[in-house]
């Protein structure tokens, strides 16, 4: 293959012919003007520089790349910042929820801590009703699907009855029903005041068997019988109802619900036979040798009634019962009414914590006791024209002749009915 020689340049003319080749030097010169106009293109296109420029580009991504890593770690920071806020948040807020849950407990067994601004002079007044408990169903379904039919506005009477009452019952349960009172219950403690409840159409409850309840309701005699509505009463009070506990030597003549306060506990009437006696006085001791310090002064006031009073469901009165009824099973020759009555009012002192209950004495003339009827309004005149609500026949042994004396009187309308029985028992 034959070899390509390049021939020297040659210059050209305007016509056609040939060209001469250019010389060395012009060649140098020629070489010079054209870089020299590449690097003033350059120059303009480039000012910074294409090494400058490269760098830049270079280092372009490197730099985006840590921005976004540091706006990555910044968005991390502050949810983690926003994290620990809402943790700190949620703390407080279950904090907030154990303390109102802690009030709220404390509020159900009447020992609401919460703090109050006193007002003006005169004014100020303590909580006087404590609030009521939960009712709890599970209790006792039964006996709650017989009150829901019986009671009314969650309030009812109840009576605890055996065999060996019938008479009296049959007269408690036969005023009642010509008062009009339809919220009464008779708690039957044995088969045959079971059966007599169900002739008569009388609302009665029998318990679940129970050995300790059973043998008690059943020949137990009227002490006996009347310490164990300390117990069964619990269960009504469980399920939130308010229950006005009758023995069964009361006749009514008006329906008792109409005349009760509800501000307290237990609302009771009394063995007391006159103001001092039913509400309590200041009564003197005199003790000579003390000389100048021989007088000190006590108060007094007699017994509530174990045998008639109104309780609501607190967590107090549920306490009281507890009490009671303990005392009674580990004291077997107490009796109930005086035990209901220490725990009443006994004080607490070293060694001993009282029951922080609140308590109403019902009025004595509404509410009254046979004392009261027999040694005093029989012979008032005005007295006479009373009519009260019930009367109780707790004073007098003779409680059957004496209460179809006292119907005789203030139903039937005839004065002297009441005449011929002495003021106090023979």
């Amino acid at each position: 293959m034959a070899s390509r020689r390049e021939g020297p340049l040659m210059r050209g003319g305007a016509g056609g012919g040939g060209g001469q080749p250019l010389s060395r030097g012009s060649r140098i010169a020629a070489a010079v003007a054209v870089g020299v106009a590449l690097g003033c293109v350059c120059a303009f296109l480039y000012p910074d520089g294409l090494l400058s420029r490269s760098s830049d580009a270079a280092l372009h991504w490197p730099r985006q790349a840590d921005s976004v890593a540091c706006e990555t770690s910044e968005g991390v920071t502050s949810l983690k910042s926003h994290v620990v806020l809402l943790e700190r948040k949620n703390a407080e807020f279950r904090k907030q929820i154990n303390e109102l849950t802690m009030k709220l407990q404390l509020a159900g067994q009447g020992k609401d801590e919460v703090l109050y601004k006193a007002g003006p002079f005169g004014t100020v007044k303590a909580v006087r009703k404590n609030p009521t408990v939960i009712p709890d169903e599970s209790i006792n379904p039964r006996l709650d699907k017989i009150l829901q039919q019986v009671a009314i506005k969650k309030e009812l009477i109840v009576a605890l009855a055996n065999s060996n009452v019938r008479e009296m019952l049959e007269m408690w349960f036969t005023n009642i029903k010509r008062v009009g009172i339809s919220n009464y219950l008779v708690v039957a403690l044995d088969d045959s005041t079971e059966t007599f409840c169900k002739s008569k159409g009388v609302p009665f409850y029998r318990r679940d068997p129970d050995e300790g309840v059973d043998n008690i309701g059943k020949v137990g005699g009227n002490h006996a019988v009347s310490g164990l509505k300390f117990r069964i009463l619990r269960e009504f009070l469980q399920l939130g109802y308010s229950v006005l506990l009758s023995d069964i030597d009361i006749i009514f003549f008006q329906n008792p619900f109409d005349h009760l306060y509800r501000d307290a506990d237990v609302e009771s009437m009394s063995d007391g036979h006159d103001n001092r006696t039913a509400y309590g006085f200041n009564d003197v001791f005199d003790e000579p040798l003390m000389r100048w310090a021989r007088y000190a002064h006590t108060m007094r006031i007699w017994v509530y009634n174990s045998g008639f009073f109104f309780i609501r469901p607190t967590i107090p009165s549920i306490e009281l019962l507890d009490r009671v009824a303990g005392r009674l099973s580990r004291e077997p020759k107490s009796w109930d009414q005086a035990v209901f009555n220490e725990e009443l009012f006994f004080p607490s002192h070293p060694g001993y914590e009282g029951l922080h209950i609140s308590k109403r004495t019902m009025d004595i003339y509404q509410f009254m006791n046979s004392k009261v009827l027999f040694k005093t309004v029989r012979k008032d005149a005005h007295l006479r024209k009373l009519k009260p609500v019930i009367v109780h026949l707790n004073y007098h042994p003779d409680k059957s002749d004496r209460m179809k004396a006292v119907i005789e009187f203030y139903v039937n309308g005839k004065q002297n009915a009441l005449e011929h029985f002495p003021d106090g028992s023979e």
